[in-house]
């Protein structure tokens, strides 16, 4: 039996975050009922790295596992009627609707609440639900941009530089994720449903507790190297290196020992505190120079023989290899039966008593409809009446 196994999630969320976080509930064994458009949402439809799929986006693939699909248009009294019954017997509620959006749909914290006031409502905004940027579009790019961290990478000079993943989507999903789980312990202690505000700009702010206290307390500016520096808190030599066939990454090594490893003598009379601080530049350009004569492997053999912090640059193609993640079992595999043979990033937590469980694919827009429909009361003639007139969507052929 799963954690939430008996638990049901209402996901009435789009594009990454919401989704991503109503996947890991459906991960613990909630049975998530993912709430979408007659048509189907959107990122159903918009291609990721321009791979489109058969008839479900690789995005959408990789977001929605666990959960079954309603397609109900939320604009219709019908379709406001079904989320009426379906919550009054659910547990966790998600949506992440820009701000407003949820009230004109009739779905609101104070709406469903008053239906099932032990409903945990978990409501995720780019912002915030008010304030002066409430209306700002909630993107992964433009929080990186406004979160501070793009300005600590790149070089100095050059255009910040981005995270090479949806960085705030996933950190925003973790909260949301992590949100639900803390309201339904407090509601087994006390019976008492509650709402979960996460917003994109907090959390992405508050991943960064170190940085931003070193800035806030110890009052050090963000200041860029010319050299590209991997972190403009920590000292040098940090970052990746190219060599004679690929690239490394060197962490915080001492410098007698990289002097050592490189067969570099001039590196062991670096002081660490100048060189690794005030001549950042110059000590990066040099460790660059010495590791530019080796290999990848020799160079890693000799850094490993010191005790030198320092490992391969991958891609995904050597990630997906490695047989760390075998061993782990990062990646989980099914059949679909639309989009074939499926390989995917899986849950990452392991328990001893109830571990996490694939049950079941993306479903296909509608999928499951009828049944959900069955299971709070509606007739099979009521469902034929609301498929009729358009207010529902009853799986695809």
């Amino acid at each position: 039996m799963g954690i939430l196994t008996g638990y049901t999630v209402l996901d009435c969320s789009i594009a990454m975050a919401g989704p991503f976080a109503a996947q890991r509930l459906g991960d613990l064994g909630a049975d998530v009922i993912k709430v979408e458009p007659v048509a189907g949402e959107w990122q159903r439809h918009a291609p990721a790295g321009g791979i489109t799929g058969n008839k479900i986006n690789v995005s959408f693939l990789s977001l929605n596992r666990n959960k079954r699909s309603l397609a109900v248009d939320l604009k219709s009294e019908a379709g406001q009627a079904i989320i009426r019954r379906l919550v009054a017997k659910a547990d966790v509620f998600i949506q992440n609707y820009r701000a407003g959006v949820a009230g004109r749909l009739g779905v609101d914290y104070d709406t469903l609440s008053s239906i099932n006031p032990g409903l945990i409502y978990v409501s995720m905004t780019g912002y915030g639900e008010d304030g002066p940027h409430a209306q700002r579009p909630g993107q992964d790019l433009l929080l990186q941009a406004m979160s501070g961290a793009m300005m600590s990478t790149g070089r100095k000079g050059e255009p910040p530089q981005a995270a090479g993943q949806y960085l705030v989507d996933a950190v925003t999903a973790y909260t949301a994720f992590e949100g639900a789980l803390a309201a339904l312990l407090h509601r087994e202690r006390t019976g008492e449903g509650q709402k979960v505000e996460v917003n994109m700009l907090d959390a992405i702010t508050t991943l960064q507790m170190q940085e931003l206290s070193v800035f806030t307390v110890g009052h050090k500016p963000q200041e860029r190297s010319a050299e590209p520096h991997a972190h403009v808190y920590i000292r040098a030599p940090y970052g990746t290196f190219a060599t004679q066939d690929g690239y490394i990454a060197l962490a915080m090594p001492n410098f007698p020992g990289l002097a050592r490893a490189l067969n570099a003598p001039a590196l062991a009379e670096l002081d660490e505190v100048r060189a690794g601080w005030d001549d950042r530049d110059a000590t990066f350009a040099a460790v660059r120079e010495a590791i530019a004569r080796f290999t990848s492997a020799d160079c890693l053999s000799r850094l490993a023989a010191e005790g030198i912090w320092a490992g391969p640059v991958y891609g995904y193609a050597d990630l997906v290899a490695d047989p760390q993640i075998a061993h782990n079992g990062t990646f989980i595999e099914y059949d679909h039966p639309t989009e074939g043979h499926v390989k995917t990033p899986g849950f990452p937590i392991r328990f001893s008593r109830s571990p996490s469980e694939l049950r079941r694919g993306a479903p296909l827009t509608g999928e499951h409809t009828d049944d959900i429909l069955r299971a709070v009361g509606f007739s099979d003639a009521e469902i034929g009446e609301m498929a009729q007139a358009g207010a529902i969507g009853r799986g695809e052929p």
